[in-house]
């Protein structure tokens, strides 16, 4: 398999990538490559319930977990939002995702962030609240993907413990999807996950133009 993807490597994409050949060359290179993608797919037949985690100091964790709410409810298959700190304010996404109906299942359980909220004892607890909500569905057979929004945050800052979260993946049924959102992931869950992607920043408006938070953009 490794050979395989070496090749593809060496072929390379295509288009203005590369060496500069003729269309008739370009076309056979292309045509090797198209083999070798196909014996790529042919060897990766097997499907599992993926631990995926968006993480990083960049903006878009949520906003890409909840694109593949999306892509689950258009195949028709349900999903659930739990999400940990969030909270202080209704998300455009929450309101557009109605239009779903029982397919989709939000659980806004946070009060904001720990600046706003300033009291660890209740923020600790509606965590807990979250995590015990979290179990019911990443148990259940229902809900094909489970999304846990900004948890990464609430295990790093102590309101939940990294054990029982990898107790929980290990726990649920094989084919479903768990999306882990928040800065900061745990190297074990890294370590557990098998897709993870860390949102790079370079620039963002609050900090570097002054500009605030927008509907539509932000929430």
């Amino acid at each position: 398999m490794k050979d395989l993807d070496q090749h593809a490597i060496e072929i390379g994409m295509g288009g203005h990538l590369g060496e500069q050949i003729n269309e008739d060359g370009y076309r056979k290179k292309m045509k090797r490559r198209k083999e070798v993608q196909r014996k790529r797919l042919e060897k990766r037949q097997e499907e599992k319930g993926l631990t995926i985690i968006f993480s990083g100091n960049g903006k878009g964790k949520t906003t890409a977990a909840l694109g593949m709410a999306l892509r689950t409810l258009g195949h028709g298959k349900r999903a659930a939002i739990i999400q940990f700190i969030k909270g202080g304010w209704q998300p455009g996404e929450a309101m557009a995702l109605k239009i779903f109906g029982e397919s989709i299942s939000w659980h806004a359980l946070g009060e904001g962030f720990t600046w706003e909220t300033q009291d660890r004892e209740r923020d600790k607890k509606l965590v807990s609240k979250a995590w015990e909500m979290s179990l019911h569905y990443l148990q259940d057979e229902i809900h094909s993907l489970v999304i846990l929004d900004e948890i990464n945050i609430a295990i790093k800052l102590g309101y939940l413990s990294l054990e029982d979260v990898l107790q929980g993946l290990n726990n649920k049924p094989p084919m479903k999807h768990v999306v882990l959102t928040g800065r900061g992931a745990k190297q074990e869950l890294i370590d557990h996950a098998d897709l993870v992607t860390e949102m790079k920043l370079v620039r963002h408006p609050f900090k570097e133009k002054g500009i605030k938070a927008q509907a539509g953009v932000e929430f």
